[in-house]
């Protein structure tokens, strides 16, 4: 009877464990970036009481072991990497993942560490940050736009200009209209006389 009692309480055990991660994933059901787990059990020894082929009499044999399991319990937890849903807000840095990858940041002990929050901001010396303030890490770019570096220690910490640049006027633009078909038609008008600010010309 005491065997039973241990095998029905690692059993507890294990579904409690599992509730804690439930209770856990609904718990951050708000958190910006969360990604569930899912608990993964597996079966404890078998205690072997009788063998197979072990003889039960003196002309027949087991053709299967008689063994007791001893219990289950939680093996790790996964994480599972699933696509969540990508909603509009009203801050510019903020930024999602749509598939794989991480954005990379500066953790306080100088390690770099991995996060799918996109929740960013900027520091008062003009730094992005995440929302536990530290900094957002990507490729340095040249003056020309070209990526400097291709590896994670090339990395560095975002820092937003004073300046944007010079302004530059514009010397090219496309533009598509779509005209009204009922609109009057003008034959041999003359262009000299449009004027922009008069809708009768």
């Amino acid at each position: 009877m005491s065997n039973a009692m241990h095998v029905a309480k690692t059993g507890l055990n294990a579904q409690n464990s599992r509730m804690q991660v439930i209770a856990n994933n609904l718990a951050n059901v708000n958190t910006t970036g969360f990604k569930r787990d899912r608990a993964n059990f597996e079966t404890l020894l078998y205690q072997v009481i009788k063998a197979s082929g072990a003889q039960t009499s003196g002309e027949t044999r087991t053709n299967s072991a008689f063994s007791v399991g001893t219990g289950v319990r939680i093996i790790n937890a996964d994480k599972l990497f699933t696509q969540g849903n990508i909603v509009s807000t009203d801050n510019a840095l903020d930024i999602s993942i749509d598939g794989s990858g991480f954005f990379q940041v500066l953790m306080p002990d100088g390690r770099i560490g991995f996060t799918r929050n996109g929740a960013f901001s900027v520091n008062n010396d003009r730094f992005i940050v995440d929302s536990s303030g530290q900094f957002v890490l990507a490729l340095p770019v040249s003056a020309d736009g070209s990526v400097e570096g291709s590896t994670i220690d090339d990395a560095k910490a975002l820092k937003l200009a004073l300046e944007s640049g010079e302004a530059k006027a514009t010397e090219n633009m496309q533009l598509a209209v779509n005209l009204n078909s009922s609109s009057q038609v003008f034959e041999n008008y003359d262009i000299s006389t449009f004027r922009q600010d008069d809708p009768s010309t």
